[in-house]
């Protein structure tokens, strides 16, 4: 049997090593970008900044930066323009892009360059872990019930709940401090941790963790009274046991007509009742470990202002930084080849000066690239939305989607979409990610296409301004949005509603 051959001739397009890190530089917001300067610099001592530059505008400046030495580059290295590494998403699924961006929370004010000299104080904080552990010091526990304690403690998850099945806990204890303990051991000791601050720490569930909390109210409220002036069936907090004890599922689905009647309540007091629980913390292990995120804010990539009824636009300077070849490295390199004789050693020593001169010239247009690339991609969508920024009104805003922006600026879906998804602009009604003036279209009455962004915006008009005791269904909504002239059909309003993250109107029936 003959292995038959054949010659096949494909054409395929892939991505150079300095396209692939360009797009990196492109998808890195302006908070990072600093950093990624920072290690190039340490990497390659030929690039520095510019310190004759740093106090002035370094975005005008950086269009100049560097001029002699991006003009005298080899012909053979030129740089590579912004539409030749444009590829399909398709394409770029062949490589692993980090596209996560870390969350920030927004800040809306303009950040000044901080002074190096200035000591920044950082706040001292205990974390969830540490502050159970003091508590835990505090108890005269022997040396294995300690041990079961901090597993336990060590088990909880950043919300204060416990969600590892008692028999996982004595597996590690078992395999990992050659423990061999019964379940019933571990729940005595999670009984007493239960008990730590903040209350509810240590729940396996949500019933669980109100519980906790209701008891210890109800012992408060013991000790601060030593007679119990109320009946029983009146107390509130007695009776908030009950309800979440007996009646969870119907307080979780607001059937709270059921529970009233099942335990002959009058208006009062059942909303007495509700009060006591709703004034709960369901994640008591929240407020601490998540105290450090509150410090931290958004840096805006772009500001755009209102001078004199014009749209001003501009970068913001952490995105085209004054980089400059060091001029120790060019002296260097010119003062080997002036050289007349050349040792293995010298010959060496210019391959490495030429490498890192060269290596800091590309890097160099690549934050240039990057800043033409963002400045190409917002001017496009500052002219779409331009009734946006100049009202703030979020139904002036028209619909887009990333063809639109990429074909305005001739770059591609997959560029505009890592420029989108990672940057913000900072204007005088607040700051947004780009993502935000992306929406699809819907076609009203008169035939006139508006931005799903419009409608979510009445629909959740309507939700706050409906009567809570009578909460709009998706329905009446469905008719509301009609009557104004939006062609919508009540699925989409579900879809609309759940994407602003509103529950059904029985959820939100307020008694």
């Amino acid at each position: 049997m003959s292995l038959g051959q054949s010659l096949q001739q494909r054409q395929l397009q892939r991505l150079s090593p300095q396209q692939i890190q360009l797009m990196k530089l492109l998808q890195i917001p302006s908070a990072q970008i600093e950093q990624r300067i920072k290690e190039e610099m340490e990497e390659n001592p030929a690039l520095e900044m510019n310190a004759d530059l740093l106090d002035t505008d370094t975005s005008a400046a950086a269009d100049d930066l560097n001029d002699e030495f991006l003009q005298g580059a080899n012909e053979e290295e030129e740089a590579v323009p912004v539409d030749e590494f444009e590829m399909s998403n398709e394409d770029l699924n062949e490589y692993n892009y980090d596209e996560d961006v870390a969350d920030y929370k927004t800040k809306d004010d303009y950040y000044p360059e901080l002074d190096n000299d200035v000591v920044i104080p950082i706040k001292a904080e205990v974390s969830l872990n540490e502050l159970l552990i003091n508590q835990l010091n505090m108890l005269a526990l022997d040396e294995t019930s300690f041990k079961i304690a901090e597993q336990i403690i060590g088990s909880l998850e950043d919300d204060g709940y416990l969600r590892r099945a008692l028999t996982s806990i004595a597996d590690d204890l078992a395999f990992k401090q050659s423990m061999w303990v019964e379940e019933k051991d571990i729940e005595k000791i999670l009984i007493q941790v239960q008990q730590f601050d903040p209350a509810g720490i240590a729940a396996r569930d949500l019933q669980e963790c109100l519980l906790i909390q209701l008891k210890r109210k109800q012992a408060d409220a013991r000790m601060a009274n030593s007679v119990d002036a109320n009946p029983a069936r009146l107390d509130p907090i007695k009776l908030a046991i009950v309800v979440i004890e007996k009646y969870f599922e119907e307080f979780t689905r607001k059937h709270y007509d059921k529970i009233q009647k099942s335990l002959y309540l009058n208006e009062i007091e059942i909303k007495g009742v509700l009060q006591q629980i709703l004034n709960l913390n369901p994640r008591p292990g929240a407020d601490t470990n998540e105290s450090h995120t509150s410090e931290m804010y958004i840096i805006p990539d772009f500001t755009v202002v209102i001078n004199n009824g014009i749209v001003e636009l501009t970068l913001n300077s952490r995105n085209a930084p004054p980089l400059i070849i060091s001029d120790d490295y060019k002296m260097m390199l010119k003062e080997y080849e002036r050289g007349k004789k050349q040792d293995k050693s010298q010959k060496e020593a210019v391959f490495f000066i030429k490498q890192k001169i060269d290596a800091a010239k590309w890097f160099i247009e690549m934050i240039q690239q990057r800043q033409q690339t963002l400045l190409k991609t917002m001017k496009a969508i500052l002219a779409h939305q331009q009734s946006f920024f100049t009202t703030g009104d979020t139904t002036q805003l028209r619909p887009m989607i990333l063809k639109d922006i990429a074909a305005a600026t001739g770059l591609d879906v997959s560029t505009v979409s890592r420029v989108a998804n990672s940057k913000y602009v900072l204007t005088e009604f607040g700051t947004y990610l780009l993502k935000y003036f992306f929406s699809e279209s819907l076609t009203t009455d008169s035939g006139e296409e508006v931005s799903t962004k419009e409608v979510k915006a009445i629909l959740l008009e309507f939700i706050q301004q409906e009567d809570k005791h009578k909460p709009f269904s998706d329905d009446e909504l469905t008719h509301q949005l009609q009557q104004r002239g939006y062609n919508i059909a009540r699925r989409t309003v579900a879809k609309y509603r759940e994407q602003l993250n509103i529950p059904v109107a029985r959820l939100r029936k307020e008694l």
